[in-house]
């Protein structure tokens, strides 16, 4: 990051001032046990991952067959991945999804408010392929599941899936050539390939925090909404909250959403924040008929392509036109006098766009000023970090929720609670009694992928993938790994990195879908990648993470940086490739144009 003297005349602010206020922000967070300061979703509250959605006694026989290709996940990275696979004429399939339906995070998130914090047009996929439209320009959680059944009829997924059931072990036979899959079913399915599609979003996560199982009275995570004792549904409505008073842990994404009605609701609702989120305008619309009629073949394409290509600064046109983009509208206008794009050395480059983050920060903060009516609560609602350093929120609602009477923020200045009493949360010296704490504390992003996705994998001679990995991911194009033949992995790590998951897991598995069609049509059997093609992409990631690492050590600690620790190598971002998601796409690309699997050991 340069830290050169500021040249353009017109900042109404001091870079300085802001660099030194962020870093004494994000030392307030800063805690040695990184991502150890969460504890598993088990004992007590074990409970808080089981299925409220399906009637309980579901039974069917073990399953001990044999497919051609078995995908574990059925939200819509498992579904692109069979709809991939459908296309490229493979269709002795099956999908093994822990859910009762299709829909994966949409199918466990029901909370109040759920909705995409991406462009709909970009987010659901296969909208052309199955010939829909969303409503609005930002789905809600109700269409986006429908979305997901929408995809699974139009490909024949239903025919396929085995729903409730969960995958406990991977184990490859060497010999036989084929993956063995046991499940909580008691099956011990074989299949040639496996794609795996868990997904960033399926493990629930809780604070580590004194006491915590001792409160009396009610609990539960927001990815398992409790309509029962809330009443109401996902458009809210939860009016058997009426004399309760409730607790919120958490100011994340989710908690942006749900706090509203939560706010609407409660006798008292208690927010407890350790770091605020950056909340920006929804701005949600209904979708445009004439703009409907404009779209030409390939328009999803074109427009993922392009808020990709925005996010990269590499384009002036901006077709999203939202609060992801708004930043890289401001950076020409950041430019220092006289300097010209194509002029500009990457330092340059580095310098306009922090100051244009600078001031779109600057603009968050203001509209919790003008929003927020109690100057205390104001304070402690702004965001002081890069905006990328945390996701970004959006709502047009939640900021106003702390004016009503009824709702309080609890700002712990970073620390968090500091326990949990049979009667409630102590923080900041005080004890707070409630009737019912709800946890928006997230999922599990930065721990070891098998415990995320909560089965070992077996590869050859007995290998543990936890083991293989045990000093972060080795993969080739960040799909494969030697040792662990016929296996692909849908997800960020060591791939093209963007917060729209869908743009990166629709790219991936059509790449699998033609290594797959290829290994085949070749008569061949196994494939996986040599040790010199996976070593050079290790370092390939690594070497094109330093500049990412810079800016991740300056911020806030989240699941961005890895909870502040972004040398760690779990975290998403450190493990990008670094020219972008744009770039690594049009990598595979060339590499499948070239035609000759280069990398990859075939037999």
């Amino acid at each position: 990051m340069s830290t050169a003297p500021e040249k353009h005349p017109n900042l109404d602010f001091d870079p300085d001032a802001l660099r030194e206020k962020y870093r004494e922000e994000r030392d307030k967070r800063l805690r040695t046990e990184g991502n150890d300061q969460y504890q598993e979703v088990e004992g007590k509250f074990a409970h808080f991952v089981d299925d409220p959605y399906v009637e309980p006694g579901f039974t069917r026989e073990p399953l001990t067959d044999e497919v051609d290709v078995i995908i574990i996940g059925g939200g819509f990275g498992g579904q692109l991945a069979a709809a991939r696979l459908r296309e490229a004429g493979v269709h002795n399939l099956r999908i093994i999804e822990k859910g009762g339906d299709f829909g994966g995070t949409w199918y466990w998130n029901r909370y109040p408010g759920a909705q995409c914090d991406i462009e709909s047009y970009m987010y659901l996929p296969l909208l052309e392929e199955v010939g829909y439209i969303p409503r609005e320009k930002y789905s809600f959680a109700s269409e986006i599941k429908a979305h997901a059944e929408r995809i699974g009829k139009a490909y024949d997924l239903y025919s396929c899936a085995c729903f409730q059931t969960e995958v406990k072990e991977m184990r490859w036979d060497q010999e036989a050539g084929l993956w063995t899959i046991r499940t909580d079913r008691d099956d011990a399915m074989r299949a040639r390939f496996v794609i795996i599609s868990g997904g960033p979003f399926n493990r629930p996560k809780l604070p580590g925090v004194p006491g915590i199982e001792d409160f009396q009275g009610h609990t539960f995570h927001t990815s398992r909404w409790d309509y029962a004792y809330t009443g109401g549904d996902e458009t809210g409505n939860l009016h058997k909250l009426g004399d309760k008073r409730v607790a919120v842990i958490g100011t994340g994404a989710t908690a942006i959403q749900c706090i509203p009605h939560l706010g609407r609701a409660a006798q008292q609702l208690y927010v407890f924040q350790r770091t605020p989120s950056s909340v920006d305008e929804r701005g949600n619309k209904p979708t445009d008929p004439e703009w409907v009629k404009t779209l030409e073949p390939g328009w999803q394409r074109q427009r993922r392509e392009n808020f990709s290509d925005v996010l990269a600064g590499v384009t002036d046109v901006d077709l999203v036109n939202d609060g992801w983009t708004d930043i890289f509208r401001k950076m020409p206008n950041l430019l220092a006098p006289g300097e010209k794009d194509e002029s500009l050395d990457p330092e340059e480059i580095a310098r306009a766009v922090e100051l244009a983050d600078f001031e779109k920060m600057n603009q968050v903060r203001k509209r919790v000023e003008a929003t927020v009516k109690d100057r205390e609560t104001a304070e402690a609602l702004k965001p002081w970090y890069r905006q990328f350093c945390k996701r970004p929120t959006f709502s047009d609602d939640y900021l106003p929720t702390f004016n009503r009477p009824n709702v309080q923020l609890v700002d712990t200045q970073g620390r968090g609670v500091e326990r949990v009493t049979p009667r409630g949360i102590f923080a900041n010296g005080t004890e707070y009694e409630v009737d019912c704490i709800i946890f928006a504390t997230g999922f599990e992003f930065g721990t070891a992928y098998t415990r995320r996705q909560g089965f070992e994998i077996w590869g050859r001679d007995g290998l543990a993938l936890t083991d293989y990995w045990q000093d972060g991911p080795r993969t080739f194009h960040g799909y494969a790994s030697r040792g662990f033949p016929n296996l692909f992995h849908v997800g960020l790590l060591q791939s093209g990195f963007s917060p729209n998951f869908t743009t990166v897991a629709d790219d991936q598995t059509q790449h699998y879908a033609y290594i797959i069609q290829q290994v085949r049509e070749r008569g061949y059997q196994r494939v996986e990648p040599s040790a010199q093609a996976e070593q050079e992409w290790v370092d390939t990631i690594k070497n094109l993470s330093l500049d990412s690492l810079e800016f991740l050590e300056a911020c806030t600690p989240g699941f961005f940086n890895n909870e502040g620790k972004p040398r760690a190598g779990n975290g998403p971002v450190e493990n990008q490739y670094g020219p972008g998601i744009n770039a690594f796409h049009r990598l595979m690309a060339e590499w499948r144009e070239d035609g000759d699997l280069k990398g990859l050991e075939l037999s």
